[in-house]
């Protein structure tokens, strides 16, 4: 008996590990794609860019949830790109919770203690011509994600050792990057992906502010339109999340008012309520059958206690036509969303019907001979359009299964 009340300890320690890793945890895809996906299938050495910590953000209070200082990644821009800045805003998902803060501040996502001294340059922050026509020459800035609330909190746990200063660091960053040379721009693009898509949907017109009215500034969000969708058992599990850490972190002081003047602080996380108030010209890239959300919006394990969609989940070829039909619904609301935020000229989009996320580190999504397209047109230069104004980009794919040139991701 005693060794069985040893073994149902342990079980339910692994368990509430699990949860934890779970709720917290965004699928981090953009580093994980490019071992398991973009480097098999590109042969090349990428460039490692070395990080560098900012070290007048402490006297700020702009610190990760452990305390310790934020960072980013910068590739100097050279010879038409050398005042051009590109700011990437990492991804990897929130902690609604001060169980899940706890764990996260204890990572990459949490703390710069653990984050990869160098990473790889890839898709949108290449330094190659061939490999990223547009912003190869660029700054290219890749700023990490170590708040966990998409760079808008502002709080603490005392208790806990918990520092929720995203916004602190956002501002950090960019008074850091202005001071060495951002300032002079002649033209400036905030992209991110996924939780950092949604950070620069949330920051954009901040961005745009930042700058002399007569350059170009634009915002680019890759896989950031979550949507605010009732999941495969009725409830509505990424509000819920979204509930806590907004709560949580003190995020509703740094919403954009235009949205909280009208709506609650969680509403105003959603981008759905965002994206046709904001004046910055913005593009929107997404999958219309995000992984990420499916996985863990529409049918997290929580909300399919039966495991009906536990195959379904990691392998869209293994979805019955039920579920076909549950995630057609689905791409129908991304479009609904998205109707106000297409009739405006300056805005622009690419809505492919992959079941991807984070389409643009990727140098196989991004820009490659195979990479996807929509009507022959690639996203780097669907985005390098848009960007320039050599064209107007809104490009919404057909639903699935029509589109061939998908990279579609498949978990084991």
């Amino acid at each position: 008996m005693k060794l069985f009340g040893v073994w149902v300890v342990l079980a339910f320690a692994f368990a509430q590990l699990v949860t934890a890793f779970l709720d917290f945890n965004e699928t981090e895809l953009s580093f994980l794609e490019y071992l398991e996906y973009g480097a098999s299938k590109i042969n090349y050495n990428p460039l490692m860019v070395g990080l560098t910590l900012i070290h007048t953000a402490g006297a700020k209070g702009a610190v990760c949830l452990d305390g310790t200082l934020p960072g980013y990644h910068w590739h100097r821009g050279y010879g038409s790109g050398s005042n051009s800045w590109l700011i990437q805003l990492e991804g990897g998902g929130w902690c609604n919770n001060v169980r899940t803060c706890v764990y996260r501040k204890k990572t990459r996502r949490g703390s710069s203690m653990y984050m990869e001294k160098q990473i790889p340059f890839t898709g949108i922050l290449s330094e190659k011509a061939e490999e990223n026509p547009d912003f190869f020459n660029w700054n290219r800035v890749k700023l990490r994600y170590c708040d966990g609330a998409s760079f808008t909190g502002d709080s603490q746990d005392k208790a806990a050792k918990l520092q929720f200063r995203g916004q602190r660091i956002w501002l950090a960053a960019m008074e850091d990057l202005m001071s060495k040379g951002m300032r002079h721009a002649n033209q400036a693009l905030l992209s991110g992906c996924s939780a950092g898509g949604l950070a620069a949907i949330l920051h954009c017109d901040e961005f745009r502010n930042m700058f002399p009215r007569n350059i170009r500034v634009k915002c680019l969000a890759d896989a950031g339109l979550f949507l605010d969708t009732v999941d495969v058992s009725g409830g509505r599990t990424l509000r819920s999340m979204y509930s806590g850490v907004v709560g949580l972190q003190g995020v509703q002081h740094n919403l954009p008012r235009i949205c909280t003047n009208h709506l609650d602080p969680t509403s105003c996380f959603f981008p759905q309520n965002l994206i046709s108030q904001i004046q910055t010209p913005l593009f929107i890239l997404n999958a219309a059958y995000d992984s990420w959300q499916i996985q863990s919006s529409i049918a997290p394990p929580s909300a399919d206690p039966h495991g009906y969609w536990h195959d379904c989940r990691l392998n869209h070829a293994k979805c019955s036509p039920s579920q076909i039909r549950f995630l057609q619904g689905f791409r129908t609301q991304m479009l609904n969303a998205i109707k106000g935020f297409a009739m405006s000229r300056r805005n622009g989009l690419f809505i492919n019907s992959c079941f991807a996320h984070c389409q643009s580190e990727r140098q196989d999504t991004w820009f490659a001979d195979d990479s996807p397209e929509i009507r022959n047109k690639p996203i780097a230069i669907a985005v390098g359009d848009w960007y320039f104004d050599r064209a107007g980009v809104k490009s919404i794919d057909c639903p699935y299964p029509c589109d061939r040139t998908c990279h579609n991701l498949v978990f084991r």
